[in-house]
């Protein structure tokens, strides 16, 4: 058998396990997509009733400007399943009228707020618990949140023209270092919609944490932790 028969024998062979090495490499996982469009408010939307909850206030009694995208009562969220029955923001009075503040300042510059989560019932927190039985991204429900307490919101920005997110640099509920405020590998544009939010949430006096920009609770006198739960209609 000539050489250079042997030579195409071998350069065949070797391009035939290139390709199936390739074929045999995990496709890696995509990047959380940010939900970026903003749905507008109905024009012709009928007065709303909201079930009162002791001790709580609906935020969208309070300011109906601001948009609800509870993502513990969808399955768009960390666990993949439905937390709540429902969506709703309930926050303690206190809480719910510096929010409010928040939105009204930041709607005079053309910004609107987004809310992804506000008053968690301890039974929630218990259902978070049960899939995700981990302290470094659920609390226990025996300590308990502030989120457990009506004292803690998570949310964004949106500009109110375009109906579009301003992108933080990474999706809600995103473990790991894009999501934590002292990240420094972002883009200056990203800085700059975090610190719109930071400054007005802080204005209005809120606190943020460090490893999530979406979450802040509000400082003032620690209510208790509350299991009452809202009524669905």
């Amino acid at each position: 058998m000539k050489p250079s028969f042997l030579k195409k024998i071998f350069w065949g062979l070797g391009c035939l396990a290139l390709i199936l090495s390739c074929q045999n490499t995990p496709t890696p996982k995509p990047t959380p997509v940010v939900k970026k469009m903003v749905s507008p408010p109905k024009k012709k939307a009928k007065k709303r009733s909201y079930p009162r909850l002791p001790g709580f206030i609906n935020i969208q009694a309070l300011d109906p400007t601001i948009v609800l995208d509870i993502r513990y009562a969808t399955t768009e969220n960390f666990t993949g399943e439905v937390i709540y029955d429902c969506p709703a923001c309930y926050l303690r009075p206190d809480v719910a009228q510096a929010l409010a503040s928040v939105n009204r300042k930041l709607r005079k510059k053309g910004i609107g707020i987004k809310v992804f989560d506000c008053y968690r019932p301890r039974p929630a927190q218990q259902r978070l618990w049960d899939k995700v039985p981990n302290p470094s991204y659920v609390t226990p429900p025996a300590k308990g949140s502030m989120h457990n307490r009506g004292m803690a919101v998570d949310l964004t920005i949106f500009d109110i023209k375009a109906m579009r997110e301003l992108y933080m640099g990474s999706s809600y509920d995103f473990f790991g270092l894009k999501a934590h405020t002292d990240y420094t590998g972002l883009s200056q544009k990203v800085i700059d919609h975090r610190k719109i939010l930071h400054d007005a949430m802080i204005e209005a006096g809120f606190r943020g944490i460090r490893t999530e920009w979406w979450h802040y609770y509000f400082k003032g006198p620690i209510d208790e932790l509350s299991s009452v739960e809202w009524e669905c209609r």
